[in-house]
């Protein structure tokens, strides 16, 4: 009875410790270029509502494809567009929120540009000088993309921004494309698709994938590069985070995140997350899996412009009061296969507000630790409780001589 005890007790305590999480929920609302009825360009806002706050997730392919995250203290906060300025040569102050002094945080994401080398040696080194020749990058500013209304979900809260290269004087992308599927989420909880990102609804999750894409050499390999922005007293930083080994995703234990450096903040802040894995096909198999690497970010240069949509919000204060950087990862590995075996790379992320999900033991994994430490302390109890009696029967046997 008492090693039962013991043994549902140390169950309780695991589990416990297991299935930690942040149980906050949220409204979510999507909308496809709100106030405006041409559908020749892609702006989706994602409304996530509850607590006091609200998060607004603004993604755009005008330009390059962009996420504008804005944490507003006002459940009812309401995101303006003046499309005709946002449409021009000059965008700068078109999209603005409502009431303006509601935005406690802001960030902004954009995806620049793809980057196609030929890893000669397979040595799967993006950085180095040696061993790989570069093609000419796609610039995915210049992208014909579909009309991403047609992917609406509004019971996934998701959508897709597919895209094109406009001049693909290779013929690339003749039965390929390069897309980004978007998902939002209204309570925490875990995909069911590789690598099994864990999400609360303070997050949004992207899908990178290219599909079809024709190699322009025999020995491809990609990487993806970002421009990302943050307040100059607390500019991002890179970290890596250790993750727990288990059934989701099998040797992959680094967690890596980028997340603003400021550690005198009076509030959460802003985060782009994802584990070190890619995949080779859409299913996501451990024997597909493509390790990534990421890229210490630099501050950007002179030749790169700034993204329409955060010149669209940002406008002038950009150059003064914020830090502009760009990161790059790589998808592959040295010895490993190149993209043209499976002619598919995807690759997933979380943008969100507030503290990272941090992984926790999964109920398999707890149940082995409860078997492996509850299994020695029932044979150690089941041991005293067989010696003490058989002590007591020897005794009670014991006949003294007279």
């Amino acid at each position: 009875m008492c090693a039962a005890i013991w043994l549902q007790l140390l169950l309780a305590v695991v589990a416990a410790l297991g299935t930690r999480e942040d149980k906050e929920t949220r409204q979510i609302y999507l909308q496809f270029n709100p106030g405006f009825s041409n559908s020749s360009v892609n702006l989706l806002h994602t409304r996530a509502v509850g607590n006091g706050s609200t998060i607004h997730y603004i993604w755009s392919t005008i330009g390059a494809p962009t996420v504008l995250l804005i944490y507003t203290e006002d459940e009812h906060s309401e995101l303006r567009i003046n499309w005709t300025k946002l449409l021009s040569a000059d965008p700068s102050g078109a999209i603005t929120m409502d009431p303006a002094d509601s935005v406690l945080y802001s960030t902004a994401l954009a995806f620049t540009r793809i980057f196609e080398y030929n890893d000669v040696n397979n040595t799967a080194n993006f950085s180095g000088t040696a061993e790989r020749y570069f093609y000419p990058a796609y610039d995915l500013s210049n992208f014909v993309w579909e009309n991403a209304n047609n992917t609406l979900n509004s019971s996934s809260f998701s959508f897709r921004l597919s895209g094109v290269d406009a001049s693909d004087p290779t013929g690339s992308f003749r039965n390929g494309s390069v897309s980004f599927r978007v998902s939002a989420y209204d309570r925490p909880g875990r995909d069911t698709s590789a690598p099994r990102l864990l999400h609360t609804a303070n997050c949004t999750k992207l899908e990178f994938s290219i599909s079809g894409v024709q190699p322009r050499g025999n020995q491809s390999r990609f990487a993806v590069e970002m421009v990302t922005l943050e307040k100059k007293s607390g500019c991002k930083t890179l970290r890596s985070v250790r993750s727990i080994d288990d059934e989701y995703t099998p040797t992959i234990f680094k967690m890596m995140e980028l997340v603003p450096n400021s550690p005198n903040a009076s509030h959460a802040q802003g985060y782009f997350q994802w584990k070190s894995v890619a995949y080779g096909s859409v299913n996501g198999t451990r024997s597909n899996s493509l390790p990534c690497v990421v890229y210490d970010p630099k501050g950007v240069n002179g030749t790169l412009s700034v993204p329409h949509i955060i010149q669209a919000f940002y406008g002038e204060q950009l150059i003064h009061q914020y830090n502009m950087e760009v990161l790059n990862v790589s998808f592959g590995i040295a010895e490993g296969d190149f993209y043209d075996k499976n002619m598919f790379l995807g690759w997933s992320a979380l943008v969100g507000y507030g503290l990272p999900p941090r992984d926790s033991f999964s109920i398999l994994v707890i149940c082995i630790m409860a078997v492996a430490l509850g299994t020695p302390l029932l044979l150690l109890i089941v041991g005293a409780i067989v010696v003490s009696f058989k002590k007591k029967s020897a005794y009670s046997s014991y006949e003294p001589i007279n």
